[in-house]
């Protein structure tokens, strides 16, 4: 059984009739959206939850992570109740939200994830973190629209490496699974892993703790997961539902989608994208060099 983190990182040791508190922060990735079971989801934490202790043990999870959410949802909502709960492990895994807003501040997503993983921190939970690819990619946009999201999601990314090495956290490299090149580790929305893509990242974080030295249990079990989505099911999905779903999910960024893609064609032609690829990455260091 495990219990509070002690400063060098490490579970101490608890009672036995005790269980490990673990709770999810986030948004729709983490929520699980991609791996329906029961007329909910199934996502990575669910799967992880088990093998966070060995076997025998008791383990005790609650998702509080909602679609949608950025990262001021997680200081806002999702944090107070995850301190009321005293976890000994906690993921915060967000920031693709954040990236699809016009009003996209990486100072205002630094402070929210600072604060968030500072205070988790404070009560003596280990944290865990994750960064994320990048959403134009997955949808395959053109690049006039692509690289500026990208460029976000490269700021967000790079925030979240630099906090997570400050705040000791457990940093997964998510952005780096092959999401692209296996289309079986991503639902039919392409923004979501699929059931096996969840698995994936249950797996990985699993590997991370136990590389650590600490006492997980078996790794996650398979999960039933159904074929790749084929090429008839994506457009299926983009038709239907798809337009649908982007135009909820980034509601006040579609309107200047043309502007967006206007600018960055001219800045493209100027040679100018590589040096806003670099400010942007600057810009996020420096929001994290200037918290307190």
């Amino acid at each position: 059984m495990t219990a509070p983190t002690l400063p060098d990182g490490a579970l101490a040791p608890a009672p036995r009739s005790r269980a490990l508190r673990f709770v999810a922060l986030g948004d729709s990735v983490t929520e699980g959206v991609g791996a329906p079971v029961d007329g909910g989801w199934r996502g990575w934490p669910a799967l992880l939850a088990p093998s966070l202790v060995p076997a025998g043990d008791r383990v005790e999870h609650h998702n509080l992570a909602f679609s949608g959410a950025r990262a001021t949802d997680l200081t806002d909502r999702q944090l107070p109740a995850a301190l009321d709960l005293r976890p000994q492990v906690a993921a915060v895994v967000v920031g693709g939200n954040d990236t699809l807003r016009a009003g996209f501040e990486i100072t205002r997503t630094v402070a929210a994830l600072h604060a968030t993983l500072g205070e988790l921190g404070a009560a003596g939970t280990l944290v865990l973190t994750a960064c994320l690819p990048d959403p134009g990619a997955l949808l395959g946009l053109p690049g006039a629209l692509r690289r500026p999201l990208a460029r976000r999601m490269a700021a967000v990314n790079t925030a979240v490496h630099e906090l997570s090495a400050r705040h000791r956290a457990v940093h997964l490299h998510l952005a780096e699974l092959p999401w692209l090149t296996d289309r079986a580790l991503l639902s039919a929305d392409r923004l979501h892993p699929s059931p096996q893509g969840h698995l994936l990242i249950a797996r990985q974080f699993h590997a991370l703790l136990a590389a650590r030295g600490l006492p997980v249990g078996a790794p996650p079990a398979e999960v039933q997961a159904p074929p790749a989505p084929s090429r008839a099911a994506d457009l299926w999905w983009l038709l239907t539902k798809g337009t649908a779903w982007l135009a909820r999910r980034s509601v006040d960024l579609i309107p200047g989608l043309c502007a967006v893609a206007a600018i960055e064609t001219f800045h493209t032609l100027r040679g100018h994208a590589a040096a806003l690829d670099a400010k942007a990455v600057a810009e996020a260091r420096a929001a994290v060099a200037s918290l307190p």
